[in-house]
């Protein structure tokens, strides 16, 4: 499983140049029917406005891409929006941009620049994160041991998922893979090999970006 980077939620931005105002719109989106109901959305909200331009990236390698620059000249609104969220290394995204046109005309240059710089604004307000792999170990111990576990394990900073507390205590641990076994040794040690392992697969965990 190899991990990935996308925004949480949702972020806008704006900016004003040559008297045309830009509006952005960035959501995380995981398939093409929700990157093109946010779109959907987007437009009926400005409906007045001259141009919605869109682009979206969908996939946990990025494979499906695509652009729209509705209305605007070929290339210069969908394609540098779309190379906004390439360049920052970003997927399940999908970002729109309004323009009220100001009565001033950009020119091909200044539209590609003026769209580009709009979409980079709206992914910088983004909560950016990274989906982390992670192992699921389930731990169960006797409840002697449960606070010896509990220190070590906040010691280290690891993750706790879920504890539930019957016979014997169980822990639900996201574990990072290349740590696994020897955080699973360390355990081992410090219990004197009174706890047990079971692994439950890996998945993906949301991991703030600084």
């Amino acid at each position: 499983m190899k991990g990935y980077r996308t925004i949480q939620g949702e972020s806008t931005a704006s900016y004003e140049i040559q008297r045309s105002r830009f509006i952005t719109h960035a959501k995380h989106a995981e398939s093409e029917e929700a990157a093109r109901e946010f779109i959907a959305q987007q437009k009926k909200t400005y409906f007045d406005a001259r141009h919605n331009c869109s682009a979206w990236v969908l996939g946990a390698t990025g494979d499906k891409q695509k652009s729209n620059d509705d209305g605007e000249p070929g290339g210069t609104a969908g394609n540098p929006i779309l190379e906004a969220i390439k360049k920052n290394n970003l997927t399940d995204l999908v970002v729109v941009v309004t323009r009220y046109f100001g009565g001033i005309k950009l020119g091909a240059g200044g539209l590609i620049r003026a769209y580009g710089h709009a979409a980079v604004l709206g992914i910088e307000a983004a909560d950016i994160i990274t989906m982390t792999p992670y192992l699921r170990e389930k731990l169960t111990c006797d409840y002697t041991l449960f606070n010896t576990i509990d220190h070590f394990l906040r010691k280290k900073k690891l993750r706790i998922e879920d504890t539930s507390y019957a016979e014997h205590v169980t822990m639900t641990l996201l574990l990072p893979p290349e740590e696994t076994q020897s955080i699973l040794d360390e355990l081992t040690d410090l219990t004197a090999a009174q706890c047990n392992f079971e692994e439950e697969g890996e998945l993906l965990v949301p991991v703030p970006v600084p």
